[in-house]
C-alpha cells in the first residue's frame, strides 16, 4: 500500500511542509516547501504531490502541538484530509537540539512513517469552549489576588496596618475606604484599586454562576454529579476535569492518568536502592493545580465526618457511586493522617500525594471501575 506522510512545521506566519512517499518497502523523500500559514496552502501542496506521483495516493499529515491549537487539524478534517497533532516530548528525533523549520518538517514526516509519536487528544468544540471559559475564570482569580496584594502593599508602604483578625472581610474593606491619606493623589490611587477589586470580584461571581449553569447542562450534568461526590470536588473542578481530559478511557489505568497529570514522583532507583523525588509536573498543569487545591480539604476534615455541602452534592446519585466515593474519601483522610503523623511528611507533600489518589479515584469513577 502506498501513502504520503506530510510533516508540517507550523508557525503563525508560515508553514514548512515536507513529504515522504512510501510504497511497500520503498520510500522516497519529497520536496520541502515553505508556504503561507493557511489550510488552503496545505491542500495545494497535497495536490502538487499527488500530481507528481501520478495517483490519488492517500496522505497523513501531522504537526507538533503548540500555539496553533486544534485549528489546522479541524480545517483539514473538514476537507477529508487525515491529520494528527503530535506530542513533542514523545518524538526522540525532535529532541536532538538541531532545529530549523525544514529539518523539523522532515523529522515530523519520518516520525509519521515510523509511528514514532503519541497523538494529542482533540476535544470537541464545546469542550474546548468550556475549557477556555474556565481558564479565563482562573485568570480573573489570579488578577483579583494580584490586586489584593497590591492594595496591602500600598497600605504597608504608607504605614497603614489593619488590626483586625482577617483581611478582605466587610470590616476590612470598610477600614480601607476610611483611610486618611496624606495626599489627594494617594486617595485617588486607593479608590482606583478598590474599584478594580470590586469589578473583578463581581466578574468572578458572574463567571462562577455561569460555570454552575454549564455544569447542569445535559452533556455534563451526570458526570459532574458523580465527581461531586468526592470531597473538595465541586462544579468548577469536576467540569474542568471533564473538558481538560475529554475521554477518560484513553488512559489504560489510573497510574497512566496520574502520569498525564504530572502527579507521579520522579524515581532514581538502582538495584535494591529506591529513591523518589518530587512530582514530574510534566502533564496538565491547570487540572493538576485544581486537584491539589481540592485535596487540601482532606487535611482539615476528621474521619467519618461528612459536611452538609457534600451530602447535598451526593443527593440523588446512585448508591454504588456514593459508596465508592465515601470509601475513597475515608481512605484519603486516613492516608493524609498517616503521611503527616507516622511518616512526618510536610503538609504540601501529603496534599500532593492525596491529589494523586483523588485523580486515580476520579479515573475509576469516570471509567465505571467502581466495584
Amino acid at each position: 500500500m502506498s501513502i504520503v506522510y506530510i510533516g508540517m512545521d507550523v508557525h503563525k506566519d508560515s508553514y514548512t511542509l515536507s513529504g515522504l512517499y512510501r510504497n511497500g518497502e520503498m520510500k522516497k523523500e519529497l520536496n520541502t516547501k515553505t508556504t503561507q500559514a493557511s489550510p488552503e496552502a496545505v491542500i495545494r501542496y497535497i495536490r502538487d504531490v499527488r500530481k507528481k506521483i501520478g495517483s490519488d495516493v492517500p496522505v497523513l499529515c501531522g504537526y507538533e502541538a503548540g500555539c496553533l491549537g486544534y485549528y489546522l487539524q479541524r480545517e483539514l478534517k473538514k476537507k477529508q484530509i487525515p491529520c494528527v497533532i503530535m506530542a513533542p516530548t514523545s518524538m526522540p528525533s525532535m529532541q536532538n537540539g538541531k532545529k530549523n523549520d525544514r529539518r523539523d518538517a522532515c523529522s515530523l514526516a519520518k516520525n509519521l512513517d515510523k509511528s514514532d509519536y503519541k497523538e494529542v487528544y482533540v476535544p470537541s468544540i464545546q469542550d474546548e469552549a468550556v475549557k477556555d471559559y474556565i481558564r479565563m475564570r482562573d485568570n480573573t482569580m489570579h488578577a483579583l489576588t494580584q490586586v489584593k496584594n497590591q492594595i496591602l502593599a500600598f497600605c504597608l508602604r504608607h504605614g497603614f496596618k489593619y488590626t483586625g483578625k482577617t483581611n478582605w472581610t466587610q470590616s476590612h474593606i470598610a477600614w480601607l475606604k476610611k483611610l486618611d491619606w496624606p495626599h489627594p493623589l494617594m486617595q485617588e490611587t486607593m479608590a482606583e484599586y478598590l474599584a478594580r477589586f470590586d469589578w473583578l470580584k463581581m466578574q468572578l461571581k458572574n463567571m462562577d454562576a455561569k460555570i454552575e449553569s454549564i455544569g447542569q447542562e445535559e452533556s455534563y450534568r451526570e458526570k459532574v454529579g458523580k465527581m461531586g461526590c468526592f470531597m473538595g470536588v465541586k462544579t468548577l473542578t469536576a467540569l474542568a476535569a471533564l473538558v481538560e481530559v475529554g475521554d477518560f478511557n484513553r488512559f489504560a489505568n489510573a497510574f497512566v492518568f496520574g502520569v498525564y497529570l504530572g502527579l507521579t514522583p520522579r524515581e532514581n532507583s538502582s538495584a535494591s536502592r529506591k529513591r523518589f523525588g518530587s512530582i514530574t509536573k510534566m502533564g496538565n498543569s491547570h487540572l493538576r493545580s485544581l486537584l491539589i487545591e481540592a485535596a487540601q480539604c482532606y487535611g482539615r476534615c476528621r474521619k467519618g465526618y461528612k459536611s452538609d455541602s457534600l451530602k447535598q452534592r451526593q443527593k440523588g446519585q446512585p448508591l454504588e457511586v456514593i459508596r465508592y466515593a465515601d470509601q475513597a474519601n475515608e481512605r484519603m483522610k486516613a492516608k493524609f493522617i498517616r503521611l503527616r503523623l507516622q511518616h512526618e511528611k510536610a503538609w504540601n507533600v501529603a496534599v500532593t500525594a492525596i491529589a494523586r489518589e483523588l485523580a486515580c479515584f476520579m479515573w475509576g469513577m469516570m471509567t465505571g471501575k467502581i466495584a
